[in-house]
């Protein structure tokens, strides 16, 4: 998929920012492909890295997404095309999605895993662990560090003020493919959608290898495939 114009220039030699035409397209597809994708978030001289391991895909005409409820300035993002930063405060803390294709449709990032390499390396891991204390002050398990959406957020040091309504900084935040693909996907419904809501719809989408480290774990005991979720073999999809 195109880069964005050479005029702007590349974080680094050879990173791989997703172009805004990736956002640009159906939510479901967008929440689906950005699984193994990379967020990037730039705090002082340090990348703070995790890998998306959740999302969940809103529509507007969803009665669960926050565009049903209508256009205001704060939920301006979500009306404008796809790449734009959308955040937003649950339970007190800050939530990270991304616009997609069509009015009012979005991204919501749910979950993901530290990454490093060679640009996240150890110094970046322990600010992570520095911005995300468990409640005794002690650093998380790696696995637990982004388990959920406003652990991601405080984890990566993003925040409501900084990029809500934002384009993507390719200097300071941004969402990068560095080749990794999941095997499976675990297709199922959202959490946290009031009955009545369109509860029912299967929006939300984990890694399969990674299923265990998400918000809640949709291969948890008692779950029935083809009842409770559908799994997705991405080779043989892409085939």
């Amino acid at each position: 998929m195109p880069a964005r114009p050479s005029a702007t220039p590349l974080p680094w030699p050879g990173a791989r920012p997703l172009a805004d035409a990736f956002f640009d397209r159906d939510a479901c597809l967008v929440a689906r492909e950005l699984l193994g994708k990379i967020i990037r978030h730039r705090v002082g001289e340090l990348w703070l890295s995790a890998r998306i391991i959740e999302t969940e895909a809103y529509y507007l005409t969803d009665k669960g997404s926050h565009a049903s409820l209508g256009y205001t300035e704060k939920r301006r993002a979500l009306f404008l095309d796809g790449g734009h930063i959308y955040m937003y405060y649950a339970r007190g803390g800050d939530s990270l999605n991304f616009s997609a294709h069509g009015a009012g449709n979005a991204v919501l990032i749910k979950s993901a895993l530290p990454w490093q390499d060679a640009v996240s390396g150890p110094d970046s891991l322990a600010c992570m662990q520095a911005n995300n204390p468990d409640r005794q002050g002690q650093p998380r398990p790696r696995e637990k560090l982004c388990a959920g959406q406003t652990l991601l957020c405080r984890t990566l040091g993003l925040k409501v003020p900084d990029w809500d309504g934002q384009r993507f900084d390719w200097h300071r935040l941004f969402v990068e493919d560095v080749g990794e693909r999941p095997a499976q996907i675990v297709q199922t419904t959202r959490l946290g959608i009031p009955r009545g809501r369109d509860e029912h719809l299967e929006y939300r989408f984990v890694e399969a290898a990674y299923a265990r480290h998400c918000t809640r774990n949709p291969l948890r005991r008692g779950q029935r495939e083809g009842t409770d979720f559908h799994l997705i073999d991405v080779k043989e999809q892409d085939a």
